[in-house]
């Protein structure tokens, strides 16, 4: 029988939200101006076990945190014309650190609110150098993370296209390799587990990383039913190997809304960023705490560093 969206919303959220997940990981959206807030990650007792943060090296916040505690996933975010993520996550390893998965390029169907905007060709041409040889050293690979809107899979059919011509030869056929689809998604649930399956249909049997996702700009009942609803979803799910909730700052900062986030605007974890984090919940209202006005922070923060997310709304 197949349970309608009603159904699952009206399940209990205390019960939803006590579960917790290995699955669940952190996209790592830092702001120089609370820099006490990276460690509410890594906290005694917290679910995540792996993060991203739009780049090949670590973060500095994490530094005292092992691999084995917190896995770092490098990404190589857009379009270089050299090796350097490959030799980047080759001198990770090299190093000692235990590198097992890498995220693919950022948006790259779209040149609006962070995506990289790369065409299929000249991006098959920079995974062949950098992100394929990973393989051979046992690295899974991730492909790019599209935005949520209808021209995300045929960019990645296109590239994949691109991809095995550079590979084949007049004598031999050859495809490009991968691991696991990554999924954006900006909306509510029912389109979330619609464009799940339609990845499914794309990439048939094919694990999927859900590695931004949100409900943008809703009442706070609307969000923490959203986020209850979709993390029961995915942990049951055993075609999701992993997720990430886009929304590990706080609500003055946010650019999905003021109620999306796991942070209040004093740093206090929110009731979905406690049950993100596989703690009780708090209590605290998203909005409540002193501090305000820094919307564009997360958006300044991307362009700055060029690697940034996120946001393509549908």
């Amino acid at each position: 029988m197949r349970l309608s969206y009603a159904v699952l919303a009206a399940i209990p959220y205390v019960v939803v939200a006590q579960n917790r997940s290995s699955k669940r990981g952190l996209v790592f959206v830092p702001n120089a101006d609370s820099p006490e807030d990276n460690k509410v990650w890594v906290q005694s007792g917290s679910d995540l076990t792996w993060y991203y943060n739009y780049d090949s090296t670590p973060s500095p916040a994490f530094d005292d945190v092992s691999q084995g505690q917190f896995e770092f996933v490098p990404m190589l975010w857009g379009a270089i014309n050299d090796t350097s993520f490959l030799e980047s996550v080759q001198g990770q390893m090299d190093s000692g650190r235990n590198i097992t998965h890498v995220l693919g390029f950022n948006e790259p169907d779209t040149q609006y609110a962070g995506g990289s905007n790369i065409q299929p060709s000249v991006a098959a041409d920079v995974w062949v150098k950098n992100i394929a040889p990973l393989a051979d050293k046992g690295v899974k690979l991730g492909l790019p993370a599209c935005t949520g809107g209808w021209g995300g899979i045929p960019w990645l059919q296109q590239f994949l296209g691109n991809c095995s011509e550079l590979v084949s030869t007049d004598d031999e056929q050859k495809n490009c390799t991968y691991d696991f689809v990554a999924i954006h998604w900006y909306g509510n649930f029912e389109g979330l587990a619609s464009h799940m399956g339609s990845y499914a249909a794309a990439f048939p049997n094919v694990t999927q990383w859900i590695t931004e996702y949100n409900y943008n700009d809703q009442d706070l009942s609307t969000t923490q039913t959203f986020y209850n609803t979709s993390s029961e979803y995915f942990d049951r799910m055993y075609s999701v190997g992993r997720y990430s909730l886009f929304g590990s700052f706080r609500s003055s900062d946010s650019n999905v809304g003021p109620n999306a986030v796991m942070l209040n605007n004093d740093g206090q974890l929110t009731d979905i960023g406690a049950w993100y984090l596989g703690v009780s919940d708090t209590g605290v209202d998203p909005q409540s705490g002193s501090r305000r006005g820094n919307a564009p922070m997360i958006g300044a923060v991307v362009s700055a560093l060029a690697f940034g997310a996120i946001l393509t709304l549908w």
